[in-house]
């Protein structure tokens, strides 16, 4: 019997870490954090890869596209784990950005047997999916073999859609099928085989560049703020409120009864303070200039300014 995950660098067992049920607790931490600190620099040598795919994702969801994440076991609980942070962080309709698992919800807790050897079920996510040319799916798995990803990512390819790969060895199945292949090697893990280490790690930092540099460029952060947050709660109300005093130099009391008149809209409420204006104009004010908040305050000061100056000749 030929196994094909033997030779894969995830699978291999590094001498360094072949006593560690001998050691101290102190000792075993060293050693994982010394691993672990290696990652970063893994990540760094595919930067260009990780740059072109995200280009390319945001240049179709700049025209209505979707991103979808493909994943089984660990990756596919980080995939659905950066997805479903986007809403509350970027102000996203939860279809924009979407996670899939191999096995489905239940696979999110617990282990759903044989689920990633399913390639007929990595076709029908997309399938149900309805995923099409202006949408992007990228496929997680380290050892990019994962046949649900693979199977997933070939239907897509099939659909027009954009592919991306993102695996943690070399030369591997999921990389042949992306248009966009990410490989971020990063060798033998502490427990060997135990790819929810340094590999869950490296891929948890790529989908955190994927998602975040992408809403950046799709306008959904003003400078470095998250200006489309969703106050849903206490912290992220008075994220909101610390945001609009610090963009318009009011005080927190104002600016949370600007939030509110806003209902809780931060660009709204920016333009409520900035131009004395009511949360309805503002919102048209926003609207004439395509949402983009730099443009709403310019033209806001400048019909500020002439109004002043028409006052002064009257």
């Amino acid at each position: 019997m030929i196994d094909p995950l033997a030779d894969l660098s995830t699978e291999q067992s590094d001498p360094r870490y072949g006593q560690i049920d001998r050691l101290s607790t102190e000792q075993v931490a060293r050693l994982m954090n010394a691993a672990d600190a290696t990652v970063p620099a893994a990540v760094a040598t595919a930067i260009p890869a990780i740059s072109a795919a995200i280009d390319a994702v945001a240049d179709r969801m700049r025209r209505g596209g979707r991103l979808i994440y493909v994943g089984a076991g660990t990756s596919g609980r980080l995939a659905v784990l950066d997805a479903s942070e986007c809403p509350p962080t970027f102000g996203t309709d939860p279809e924009v950005v979407q996670g899939v698992i191999a096995g489905g919800e239940p696979a999110l807790t617990r282990s759903v047997e044989g689920a990633e050897d399913d390639d007929a079920a990595g076709v029908a996510a997309i399938t149900r999916l309805e995923v099409g040319p202006l949408d992007s799916v990228m496929g997680v798995s380290a050892s990019g073999r994962a046949p649900f990803v693979i199977g997933a990512l070939g239907e897509a390819e099939r659909r027009g859609a954009l592919t991306v790969g993102l695996s943690c060895n070399s030369a591997t199945p999921l990389s042949a099928a992306a248009a966009h292949p990410i490989e971020v090697v990063v060798g033998p893990e502490v427990v060997t085989g135990s790819t929810r280490l340094k590999a869950g790690t490296a891929q948890k930092l790529v989908l955190n560049m994927v998602s975040t540099i992408t809403m950046v460029k799709l306008g959904r952060t003003y400078g470095n703020t998250m200006i489309e947050v969703s106050a849903m709660n206490s912290k992220l109300e008075g994220r909101a409120t610390r945001m609009v005093s610090g963009l318009t130099g009011a005080d927190l009391t104002a600016a949370r009864a600007a939030l509110e008149e806003a209902e809780w809209n931060v660009k709204v409420a920016v333009l409520v303070v900035e131009h004395g204006i009511g949360a309805g104009a503002a919102r048209d004010l926003l609207a004439a200039h395509g949402d983009r908040l730099e443009d709403a305050r310019a033209d806001g000061a400048a019909v500020g300014e002439r109004a002043t100056e028409d006052v002064r000749h009257a």
